[in-house]
């Protein structure tokens, strides 16, 4: 796809309606990772330094149309006036009067945060009227929220119809690292799928069998395909009911040309609780009173032994339990692997996805994977070969 970038934008005395996301985790009214916070900064200052009047846009949980007081954006404010280095003024609405006013009063080089746009009801419905109010605050408009480009809302999609539109710093490096990743890949591309349900992750399996060379399954979604091939599971997490689905995947991956590698060994349990007296064995000796919590190390030293010859890698889902050590150990291993082919060999390392995000700062190697998306949903939806309504809006006609 072709999307204008702020390097085509004269941003001096404009004023820059900037999507952000700071739907970020809150506990007791504290931030509790500032991470999407930190790498939305860049941006900003780069509008402001550049004399841009910046005014920022985001939702924050789901106030389903009302106001709600603990769901507001003013505790974002401090936040990111810490993050920026600089003051950043608080409108107490996104549209309307008050928002008009608190955008009038900038000047050159100022930023503005809008309190949470899901306080309209209109916001998720992508009420053309909420859009147009959004698009009265500015002259340009800027996408630097990927992760909520999955969905179809007012400061998504629909002010993005009204003004001209642009990809921030954020959404560029997401945008790039994703076409690295599977629209325009170095072969060959190895991707690793874990997660607890083949259900959940159906159209990302059929997608991804049709573009990578490799296919690496693992936490207990790997249960299902060894069970439909008829391995006893013992008290293991896994879908009856998808077996048939699962041998399915296995045929068309084959058709395609895709490898897809199953443990060959797994580390089993009688409980699931951190510390479990817990054992390895091969794949067709699970006891009955025992489950599988992770994979083993000979399916470890084979996962290493295909990335030691891929270029691409996509991760999203661990190997096990990676919460609770040691079923932690798989995931761990191959984390650090990566990382260290990516510094060494040049591996083109993508991650995205919750759990997958979760997994890999526990590894320590966050910074060292080439891109690791903090989108979540997006991330998901992306892989699954899905159109993104927030990033269409800025393809260039």
């Amino acid at each position: 796809m072709s999307f204008k970038t702020i390097d085509a934008l004269e941003p001096a005395g404009k004023r820059v309606l900037l999507r952000a996301d700071l739907n970020v985790p809150v506990r007791d009214g504290r931030i509790t990772d500032r991470t999407r916070i930190e790498r939305l900064a860049p941006t900003i200052k780069e509008l402001s330094d550049k004399g841009a009047r910046v005014i920022v846009c985001s939702h924050f949980d789901r106030p389903k149309g009302k106001r709600v007081p603990e769901m507001s954006l003013k505790p974002m404010q401090e936040a990111l006036a810490a993050a920026l280095g600089r003051p950043v003024a608080f409108a107490d609405d996104c549209v309307g009067p008050e928002a008009e006013a608190a955008v009038a009063a900038l000047a050159d080089g100022d930023v503005l945060l809008l309190e949470n746009t899901r306080y309209h009801a209109g916001e998720e419905k992508n009420d053309p009227g909420l859009s147009a109010g959004l698009a009265k605050l500015g002259d340009v408009f800027v996408n630097d929220a990927f992760s909520a480009a999955h969905r179809a809302h007012s400061s998504t999609e629909g002010v993005a119809r009204l003004l001209p539109a642009y990809a921030g710093r954020l959404m560029e490096a997401e945008l790039k690292a994703l076409d690295a990743a599977l629209g325009n890949p170095a072969r060959p591309v190895v991707a690793i799928v874990g997660g607890a349900k083949i259900s959940t992750k159906l159209d990302l399996l059929g997608n991804l069998t049709g573009k990578v060379n490799v296919l690496v399954i693992g936490g207990a979604m790997a249960n299902t395909f060894l069970a439909a091939q008829g391995h006893s599971m013992g008290k293991s997490l896994q879908e009856a009911e998808m077996h048939d689905t699962a041998r399915t995947i296995l045929a068309e991956a084959a058709a395609k040309g895709c490898e897809i590698l199953l443990p060959v060994d797994l580390v089993v349990a009688g409980e699931f609780k951190a510390n479990a007296p817990s054992r390895t064995v091969a794949i067709d000796r699970v006891p009955d009173d025992m489950m599988a919590l992770d994979v083993g190390l000979d399916t470890v030293a084979m996962v290493e032994d295909r990335l030691r010859s891929a270029s691409t890698l996509v991760w999203n889902g661990p190997f096990g339990a990676f919460e609770i050590p040691p079923f932690d150990t798989a995931t761990v291993a191959v984390a650090q692997t990566v990382a260290s082919l990516t510094a060494s060999s040049g591996l083109k390392s993508i991650a995205g996805g919750g759990d997958t995000v979760s997994a890999l700062r526990h590894a320590g190697v966050m910074e060292r994977m080439t891109y690791v998306s903090s989108a979540g949903g997006a991330f998901l939806e992306w892989l699954e070969g899905k159109t993104l309504p927030g990033v269409a809006a800025l393809e260039q006609g």
